[in-house]
Protein backbone atom coordinates (compact mmCIF):
# COMPACT_ATOMS: atom_id res chain seq x y z
CA UNK A 1 0.00 0.00 0.00
CA UNK A 2 0.74 3.34 -0.78
CA UNK A 3 1.48 6.13 1.28
CA UNK A 4 -1.08 8.05 0.07
CA UNK A 5 -3.80 5.09 -0.35
CA UNK A 6 -2.65 4.92 3.32
CA UNK A 7 -3.38 8.10 4.07
CA UNK A 8 -6.91 8.10 2.20
CA UNK A 9 -7.96 4.97 5.03
CA UNK A 10 -7.03 7.05 7.60
CA UNK A 11 -9.60 9.80 6.86
CA UNK A 12 -12.11 7.24 5.88
CA UNK A 13 -11.41 6.11 9.28
CA UNK A 14 -11.18 9.18 10.73
CA UNK A 15 -8.32 8.84 12.30
CA UNK A 16 -7.34 12.31 12.80
CA UNK A 17 -4.24 12.03 14.92
CA UNK A 18 -2.38 10.38 12.42
CA UNK A 19 -3.26 12.38 9.26
CA UNK A 20 -0.24 15.07 9.43
CA UNK A 21 2.18 12.56 10.14
CA UNK A 22 1.24 10.34 7.10
CA UNK A 23 0.81 13.62 4.87
CA UNK A 24 4.54 14.68 6.12
CA UNK A 25 5.84 11.08 5.39
CA UNK A 26 4.43 11.11 1.78
CA UNK A 27 5.58 14.56 1.09
CA UNK A 28 9.29 13.53 2.18
CA UNK A 29 8.96 10.59 -0.10
CA UNK A 30 8.42 12.46 -3.10
CA UNK A 31 4.90 12.49 -3.48
CA UNK A 32 3.20 15.14 -5.56
CA UNK A 33 1.45 17.98 -3.46
CA UNK A 34 -1.58 17.76 -5.93
CA UNK A 35 -1.57 13.75 -5.70
CA UNK A 36 -1.87 14.31 -1.98
CA UNK A 37 -5.00 16.32 -2.07
CA UNK A 38 -6.45 14.36 -4.81
CA UNK A 39 -5.94 11.08 -4.40
CA UNK A 40 -5.74 11.00 -0.42
CA UNK A 41 -7.71 13.59 1.38
CA UNK A 42 -10.44 14.74 -1.96
CA UNK A 43 -10.72 10.72 -3.26
CA UNK A 44 -11.46 9.83 0.91
CA UNK A 45 -13.72 12.71 1.71
CA UNK A 46 -15.73 11.48 -1.16
CA UNK A 47 -16.01 7.92 -0.26
CA UNK A 48 -17.21 9.33 3.40
CA UNK A 49 -19.48 11.53 1.44
CA UNK A 50 -21.36 8.85 -0.74
CA UNK A 51 -21.67 6.23 2.75
CA UNK A 52 -23.44 9.03 4.09
CA UNK A 53 -25.82 9.56 1.79
CA UNK A 54 -26.32 5.29 1.37
CA UNK A 55 -27.04 5.47 5.35
CA UNK A 56 -23.45 3.39 5.68
CA UNK A 57 -21.84 6.46 7.47
CA UNK A 58 -23.25 8.61 10.30
CA UNK A 59 -22.91 12.73 11.14
CA UNK A 60 -20.14 11.74 13.74
CA UNK A 61 -18.17 9.64 11.54
CA UNK A 62 -18.53 12.54 8.65
CA UNK A 63 -17.17 14.76 11.50
CA UNK A 64 -14.28 12.84 12.81
CA UNK A 65 -13.13 12.68 8.51
CA UNK A 66 -13.77 16.19 8.30
CA UNK A 67 -11.34 16.81 11.27
CA UNK A 68 -8.48 14.79 9.80
CA UNK A 69 -9.19 16.05 6.09
CA UNK A 70 -8.12 20.02 7.86
CA UNK A 71 -5.34 18.44 9.97
CA UNK A 72 -4.03 17.23 6.61
CA UNK A 73 -4.79 20.40 4.42
CA UNK A 74 -2.73 22.26 7.47
CA UNK A 75 0.29 20.77 6.49
CA UNK A 76 -0.55 20.66 2.72
CA UNK A 77 -1.27 24.04 1.85
CA UNK A 78 1.75 25.82 2.00
CA UNK A 79 2.84 23.09 -0.56
CA UNK A 80 0.55 23.72 -3.04
CA UNK A 81 1.58 27.39 -3.46
CA UNK A 82 1.22 27.90 -6.82
CA UNK A 83 0.28 24.53 -8.27
CA UNK A 84 -2.42 24.13 -10.46
CA UNK A 85 -5.25 22.42 -7.98
CA UNK A 86 -8.98 21.71 -8.98
CA UNK A 87 -10.91 25.31 -8.37
CA UNK A 88 -14.53 25.34 -9.76
CA UNK A 89 -15.30 28.74 -7.88
CA UNK A 90 -15.72 30.44 -4.74
CA UNK A 91 -18.92 28.91 -2.54
CA UNK A 92 -19.64 31.30 0.44
CA UNK A 93 -20.89 29.32 3.32
CA UNK A 94 -22.63 30.45 6.48
CA UNK A 95 -25.37 29.98 9.14
CA UNK A 96 -28.12 32.76 8.60
CA UNK A 97 -28.86 35.50 11.65
CA UNK A 98 -30.19 34.39 14.56
CA UNK A 99 -29.13 30.79 14.33
CA UNK A 100 -25.39 29.51 16.10
CA UNK A 101 -25.22 26.16 15.04
CA UNK A 102 -22.63 25.41 12.70
CA UNK A 103 -21.82 21.67 12.73
CA UNK A 104 -24.08 21.02 9.52
CA UNK A 105 -22.17 24.12 8.22
CA UNK A 106 -19.08 23.07 8.89
CA UNK A 107 -19.47 19.78 6.70
CA UNK A 108 -20.75 21.79 3.95
CA UNK A 109 -17.85 24.37 3.74
CA UNK A 110 -15.19 20.59 4.14
CA UNK A 111 -17.52 19.31 1.08
CA UNK A 112 -17.49 21.78 -0.68
CA UNK A 113 -13.86 22.15 -0.33
CA UNK A 114 -13.12 18.95 -0.62
CA UNK A 115 -15.21 18.81 -4.12
CA UNK A 116 -12.90 21.70 -5.51
CA UNK A 117 -14.29 24.58 -4.43
CA UNK A 118 -12.57 27.56 -2.56
CA UNK A 119 -14.34 28.00 0.36
CA UNK A 120 -15.17 31.74 2.42
CA UNK A 121 -16.59 30.20 5.45
CA UNK A 122 -18.71 33.28 7.38
CA UNK A 123 -19.39 31.10 10.34
CA UNK A 124 -22.95 31.13 12.50
CA UNK A 125 -25.25 33.88 12.77
CA UNK A 126 -24.34 36.26 9.92
CA UNK A 127 -26.70 38.99 9.00
CA UNK A 128 -27.74 39.37 5.53
CA UNK A 129 -25.26 42.42 5.30
CA UNK A 130 -22.42 40.45 5.71
CA UNK A 131 -23.55 37.78 2.75
CA UNK A 132 -23.72 40.40 0.56
CA UNK A 133 -20.56 42.07 1.08
CA UNK A 134 -18.77 38.78 0.96
CA UNK A 135 -20.00 38.54 -2.58
CA UNK A 136 -19.48 42.11 -3.22
CA UNK A 137 -16.15 41.75 -2.61
CA UNK A 138 -15.61 38.69 -4.14
CA UNK A 139 -16.94 38.67 -7.36
CA UNK A 140 -16.11 35.20 -8.58
CA UNK A 141 -18.45 33.88 -5.99
CA UNK A 142 -20.32 30.81 -7.80
CA UNK A 143 -22.58 29.63 -4.44
CA UNK A 144 -23.74 30.67 -1.74
CA UNK A 145 -24.61 27.90 1.08
CA UNK A 146 -27.03 28.95 3.69
CA UNK A 147 -27.56 26.80 6.51
CA UNK A 148 -30.50 26.60 9.96
CA UNK A 149 -31.11 24.80 12.47
CA UNK A 150 -34.09 26.41 14.16
CA UNK A 151 -37.64 26.72 12.75
CA UNK A 152 -37.26 30.23 14.07
CA UNK A 153 -34.52 31.11 11.82
CA UNK A 154 -35.96 30.04 8.70
CA UNK A 155 -37.40 33.57 8.08
CA UNK A 156 -33.91 34.43 7.90
CA UNK A 157 -33.13 32.35 5.20
CA UNK A 158 -35.69 33.50 2.75
CA UNK A 159 -34.36 36.89 3.82
CA UNK A 160 -31.04 36.60 3.07
CA UNK A 161 -32.19 34.52 0.14
CA UNK A 162 -34.10 37.38 -1.52
CA UNK A 163 -31.01 39.74 -0.28
CA UNK A 164 -28.39 37.70 -2.27
CA UNK A 165 -31.10 37.63 -5.39
CA UNK A 166 -31.36 41.89 -5.51
CA UNK A 167 -27.73 42.76 -4.59
CA UNK A 168 -26.43 43.33 -8.18
CA UNK A 169 -24.32 40.65 -8.85
CA UNK A 170 -25.43 37.80 -11.37
CA UNK A 171 -25.04 34.20 -11.35
CA UNK A 172 -24.45 33.22 -7.98
CA UNK A 173 -26.85 30.72 -6.92
CA UNK A 174 -28.13 29.97 -3.41
CA UNK A 175 -28.32 26.32 -1.52
CA UNK A 176 -30.41 25.59 1.38
CA UNK A 177 -30.19 23.30 3.69
CA UNK A 178 -30.37 22.48 7.66
CA UNK A 179 -33.27 20.03 9.83
CA UNK A 180 -36.02 22.55 9.26
CA UNK A 181 -35.55 22.59 5.80
CA UNK A 182 -37.25 21.28 2.42
CA UNK A 183 -37.12 21.71 -0.85
CA UNK A 184 -40.70 23.38 -0.52
CA UNK A 185 -39.17 26.28 1.64
CA UNK A 186 -36.40 26.32 -1.01
CA UNK A 187 -38.51 26.81 -3.51
CA UNK A 188 -40.77 29.76 -1.73
CA UNK A 189 -37.93 31.50 -0.59
CA UNK A 190 -36.18 31.28 -4.09
CA UNK A 191 -33.20 29.50 -3.51
CA UNK A 192 -31.77 27.64 -6.51
CA UNK A 193 -31.53 24.80 -4.26
CA UNK A 194 -32.06 22.12 -1.46
CA UNK A 195 -29.91 19.59 0.03
CA UNK A 196 -30.81 17.17 3.52
CA UNK A 197 -27.00 16.66 3.72
CA UNK A 198 -23.71 18.15 3.02
CA UNK A 199 -22.60 15.31 0.68
CA UNK A 200 -25.60 16.22 -1.38
CA UNK A 201 -24.67 19.64 -1.16
CA UNK A 202 -21.39 19.73 -2.85
CA UNK A 203 -22.63 17.73 -6.04
CA UNK A 204 -25.73 19.97 -5.92
CA UNK A 205 -23.10 23.12 -6.26
CA UNK A 206 -21.15 21.40 -9.14
CA UNK A 207 -23.96 20.33 -11.17
CA UNK A 208 -25.30 24.15 -10.79
CA UNK A 209 -22.24 25.53 -11.35
CA UNK A 210 -21.10 23.03 -14.69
Amino acid sequence: MSKIEELAQAVESGKYKVIEGLVSEALNGGADPVAVLNDGLIKAMGVVGNKFQKGEAFVPEMIMAARAMKAGMGILKPKLAGKPISNLGKCVVGTVHGDLHDIGKNLVAIMLESSGFEVIDLGADVPVEKFVKAIKENQDVKVVALSCLLTTTMPAMKETTEAIKACGVKGVKVLLGGAPVTQTFADIAGADGYSPDAAGAAQLAKQLTA
